[in-house]
């Protein structure tokens, strides 16, 4: 018998959804039943996720009688373009697909927001499903509601809020997901134990070889406390009008340096450790986080096998005014001045407006961020 999946609710009202996470979903119809408005489904995927995946989703979608069709894109973060979106769009029409389809996601986090921008936008609005397949989509952008694709200058910067109908997490695919991806959604969770929970942060402190080894009981664990935390922040402030800005600790960074460097050149989740770090950093320069915190959010990213600092062939000058002008175009910087999420201790983060521009450029030029600051 089945063991009963862990269930959340994302409470927000008439659009709430709930999030399922257990080991097996993909081979159990009734998981998506609640999450399907019509008999009309396409699946989108990409070309990593598909060949393990693919069938197994397929066919409880046929089990429920419903008709299904396959839309596949790249893998990668490359594929985040309006042109891919423009492609999905050309196929739902060519394909005759009404205002009953619902889009179903099944991959990380490209395959998430570009299917969910997809589904924002198809004939004002239509059904939306995500099964997450990586860590990081697990934990973090399957669940919220925000979707888009990434222009030239900027990560994200076209989309749409639109919250699914249901997010179902099986956790079994994390079996086949590559290592680095795996230790690059590893990043989210250790975000979530900084900007909210200090026993989450503990727990990754002292089951590091048990998380690292893929245990079951480990995995679901940190993956439902990671989307009770999401859940919790996001039915708070659906839209990002206060509160939810602190999911994006170290991403104002972090995003940043993934235009500089190249959209796949470096994983979503490693910029994103490596902008906890850097924030932790600039949170100690200026006298808001003192040296033993600092170090501790260092050390346990440098633990789980994540970049603790930029690539070093960015060279430490160009980077530091090429990321200040890639975070004065994040979306998040209003009026010219740069919004950071900053901590000042863990489990305790506010969002400010960086005060210190030399502090933070003497963050962005330190190769080995923390050393610099003397906490070392």
């Amino acid at each position: 018998m089945n063991r009963e999946p862990m269930t959340l609710t994302v409470d927000l009202g008439a659009d709430s959804y709930p999030i399922l996470i257990g080991g097996g979903l993909l081979r159990e119809p009734g998981r998506f039943a609640a999450g399907l408005r019509g008999r009309s489904v396409v699946v989108v995927s990409d070309s990593s996720v598909a060949p393990l995946y693919m069938r197994t989703l397929v066919d409880s979608l046929s089990g429920l009688d419903k008709q299904v069709d396959r839309f596949l894109l790249p893998a990668g973060e490359s594929s985040k373009t309006l042109d891919n979106y423009a492609s999905l769009l050309d196929f739902l029409l060519t394909r005759g697909h009404n205002r009953d389809v619902t889009l179903v996601a099944l991959g990380g986090g490209v395959v998430g927001d570009l299917t969910g921008f997809a589904a924002a936008s198809y004939q004002r609005g239509v059904g939306f499903l995500q099964v997450p397949t990586t860590l990081l989509a697990q934990v973090d952008s399957s669940v919220g509601g925000k979707t888009a694709v990434n222009h030239p200058l900027g990560k994200n910067m076209i989309g749409a809020f639109y919250q699914p109908d249901a997010v179902v997490i099986d956790t079994q695919t994390l079996a086949t997901l590559p290592e680095r991806e795996y230790l690059a959604g590893l990043a989210e969770v250790i975000k979530y134990g900084v900007i909210d929970d200090p026993q989450l942060f503990a727990f990754m402190e002292s089951y590091r070889e048990a998380i690292l080894a893929r245990d079951a009981q480990a995995l679901a664990h940190i993956i439902g406390e990671s989307c009770r935390i999401k859940a919790k922040v996001v039915a708070a402030d659906e839209r990002e009008q206060g509160v939810r800005a602190i999911l994006n600790y170290g991403h104002t960074f972090g995003h940043a340096l993934e235009n500089l460097a190249g959209y796949g050149t470096v994983l979503h989740g490693e910029a994103v450790a490596i902008g906890m770090v850097q924030a932790a950093d600039y949170s100690l320069r200026i006298g808001r986080l003192r040296g033993e915190h600092a170090l501790r959010i260092k050390r346990l990213i440098g633990d789980y096998g994540l970049p603790v600092a930029p690539p070093a062939e960015l060279g430490a000058e160009r980077r530091t005014e090429d990321l200040v002008q890639k975070m004065l175009l994040d979306k998040k910087t209003l009026d010219s001045r740069i919004r950071l999420v900053l901590a000042s201790q863990i489990g305790e983060v506010d969002v400010m407006y960086a005060p210190d521009q030399e502090a933070l450029r003497s963050t962005l030029r330190a190769g080995d961020a923390l050393c610099e600051a003397g906490a070392a």
